[in-house]
């Protein structure tokens, strides 16, 4: 691989880790197995080390996840919650242990060998005794406020027993979600027509989260504690702490235990690999860290993860079962997935009845038929997956399945772009099932946060109330009443929740309108840069592709979109509704960049996000890539070579922080976390 192309696979990694990333922390809806995502992790971070100036302070191999939200109080962590170096591989483990005892020398220590829980993580802090402060994660340095929620575990104590505490330490460890618990919760969203969450630490991390604290109570969330800083406490072993917390009547785990070397690591690992399945919560993994609290700070920190610690991460669970069947699903994209039936397997802690064949082409590639026998795994204990074909039990009648060449649903003949690997049906206006899967996606609760499932837009849509999204504002009661099983109080429920998406602000109304290729973020940031849905309507092709993440072919569906006379009468019908098609609220400090496109590249003394944020507020505008409507591109350390050659070949003006923080009337900065202060883990 040469330079460019090590450099474009170092972005186009970046990206699909930190978009994974915020999925996994803050939607609590991963899209990427643990696995996968660990392996592209790996990969960045074999290309950053052969290609060190590509490094960055902001790449994910230097920073941990987010899962910071809106709504919280936040506040600072005493020391940074940082993340664990892991590995599938038990290898790297024995490399873990050659790599401790060399740098100890001739110390004498020992290892503690814990399960790794798969919950969200939280960090508690006690003050003489009583429980003072519960934050989540966060971004490592600052988590949400969630203690009002925790007080409501059952299983965490507002008061400490025993005697011997300090006045003032942290704790840290998992909230998880049992079994019995996530299965029960996900019937009940069921029966209210919401999505079942995926796994238990989705649902776990979801119900943190909630901002009805008697709601919290109803979860069934238990906490599991693992590690206390070792800058707040007295002991002289990690165990001893532990033992110490637990006498506090702390929840610790009972199932960690000493090891003396590589042999009882691995015979740990393998005793886990499968009791863990008899087991009421969720597990992913081993944790081994040294447990002597001295030689762990002589060993220290990376950048997120400690050197003395590792997790070895368990191969994902495996069952054989047979395929019943396969659908052909057509989303509100027009996309058609196939999905295999299998008998229902025990798998992981839930029970699977389907799993996704992905495409065409994988279905070609495994040579799979209905009647084979299959190996399903739930890559990273979330997503039920396929992963090879019994041919010894092939019946000897199978037949190869024709993928359908027209659309399952409206007959429209499929089309296959060629950087596209699934099949789709162009019929984006006139398909039903699209059509209601745009509805679905309008009400939903990061576009409209309108209180309906997908059972109620599907009687909607059949009995010729809704087929776009401003339908859904001329509903009144004499015609909701119409629904099957509906009294007063639910179509009063849903005109409430119809009436208060009229505030939702404009990025989630951008998003709820189901633009090909526009998520969450994508939406946000055309917002944010347009500022009202006339300016989007009304721009090029150019100006679209100068807005953050939005390249050729997100460009090209916004404007493809926005020339289409159906979907401008649909806005203009939903602006009549009320809704907010305009940025709200945003704080202008000056206009001392109006009128200014600016390019941001390199590091800065304060993140590139409030550099950003700088420029927003003093009336700039901010773009992804330079052309020739960029006024400045402004070079931290390290710019972007490609960006500062095209700056130069476009006459464009590279400036400085310098020059930059000179042009605005007032610039705050934002302190680092203090060098001196240790960083600990989770």
């Amino acid at each position: 691989m040469d330079r460019e192309q090590a450099r474009k696979r170092i972005e186009e990694l970046r990206d699909i880790l930190w978009e994974n990333s915020r999925k996994y922390y803050v939607e609590n809806a991963p899209t990427m197995s643990d696995f996968d995502y660990d392996h592209l992790m790996h990969e960045l971070e074999d290309l950053e080390n052969d290609f060190p100036e590509f490094r960055s302070p902001d790449s994910p191999t230097q920073k941990v996840g987010s899962d910071l939200e809106r709504g919280f109080a936040q506040y600072p962590h005493r020391y940074p919650m940082l993340s664990l170096g892991n590995t599938y591989n038990i290898g790297e483990i024995e490399d873990f242990v050659r790599r401790a005892e060399k740098e100890l020398g001739q110390a004498s220590f020992t290892y503690s060998c814990e399960l790794k829980f798969d919950g969200t993580a939280i960090c508690l802090t006690y003050r003489n005794g009583r429980l003072f402060r519960a934050l989540t994660r966060g971004d490592g340095v600052v988590g949400d406020d969630v203690t009002a929620n925790v007080r409501r575990i059952s299983n965490v104590p507002l008061r400490l027993s025993g005697s011997g505490w300090p006045d003032e330490f942290e704790i840290r460890g998992e909230i998880l979600m049992p079994y019995e618990s996530f299965d029960r919760l996900n019937q009940e969203r069921l029966e209210n027509e919401d999505p079942p969450f995926a796994n238990p630490r989705n649902a776990a991390s979801g119900s943190l989260k909630l901002i009805d604290p008697s709601e919290v109570a109803k979860r069934g969330l238990m906490c599991t504690l693992y590690h206390i800083p070792a800058q707040s406490i007295a002991f002289a072993t990690h165990s001893e702490a532990l033992d110490a917390a637990a006498s506090w009547g702390l929840p610790v785990s009972d199932k960690r235990r000493i090891a003396h070397g590589i042999g009882e690591i691995e015979d740990y690992i393998n005793y886990w690999d499968t009791e863990r399945k008899f087991l009421p919560y969720a597990t992913d993994g081993i944790v081994i860290k040294i447990n002597e609290l001295p030689y762990q700070s002589a060993l220290g920190y990376t950048a997120k993860s400690p050197r003395w610690a590792v997790a070895f991460k368990f191969q994902a669970e495996e069952a054989l079962t047979r395929l019943v069947s396969i659908d052909y699903q057509v989303g509100r994209t027009g996309a058609v997935t196939p999905v295999a039936n299998l008998e229902p397997v025990q798998l992981a802690g839930t029970v699977v009845k389907r799993a996704t064949l992905n495409n065409e082409d994988f279905m070609s590639m495994m040579d799979i038929r209905v009647g084979d026998w299959v190996k399903v795994i739930k890559g990273g204990e979330i997503i039920p997956k396929i992963i090879d074909v019994d041919l010894t039990r092939r019946p000897g009648d199978s037949v190869k399945p024709e993928f359908p060449s027209v659309c399952p649903d409206c007959g429209t003949p499929l089309v296959k772009d060629e950087d596209e690997a699934k099949r789709f049906c162009p019929n984006t206006d006139g398909c039903p099932t699209q059509i209601k899967g745009k509805l679905v996606h309008f009400l939903g609760r990061k576009a409209m946060n309108v209180i309906a499932g997908d059972a109620t837009v599907d009687q909607m849509f059949n009995l010729g109330l809704v087929r776009t999204p401003a339908d859904f504002y001329s509903l009144d009661m004499s015609k909701l009443l119409m629904l099957d099983g509906w009294k007063e109080k639910s179509a009063r429920r849903f005109l409430d929740s119809l009436r208060a998406s009229r505030e939702v602000p404009f990025e989630r109304v951008l998003f709820a309108l189901g633009i090909r290729y526009v998520g969450e973020t994508t939406a946000k940031e055309i917002a944010r840069h347009f500022g009202d849905i006339d300016s989007i309507a009304s721009a090029s092709l150019e100006q679209l592709s100068e807005v953050k993440d939005v390249g050729d072919v997100i460009a090209r569906s916004l404007y493809d979109y926005f020339r289409d006379d159906r979907h401008l009468s649909d806005i203009n019908r939903l602006k009549e509704a009320g809704l907010r098609f305009s940025v709200e609220g945003k704080t202008v400090s000056s206009d001392a960049l109006a009128g200014k496109t600016i390019v941001v590249s390199g590091n800065f003394s304060i993140s590139r996000d409030d550099v950003k944020r700088l420029i927003e507020s003093n009336g700039g505008k901010n773009a992804s890539s330079v052309s020739s409507r960029t006024t400045y591109l402004l070079a931290g350390s390290k710019p972007g070579p490609e960006k500062v050659k095209k700056a130069g070949e476009l006459g464009v003006r590279i400036i400085s922080e310098a020059e930059f923080m000179d042009m605005i009337p007032s610039a705050g900065s934002v302190r680092a976390p203090e060098d001196d202060v240790e960083p600990t883990l989770f």
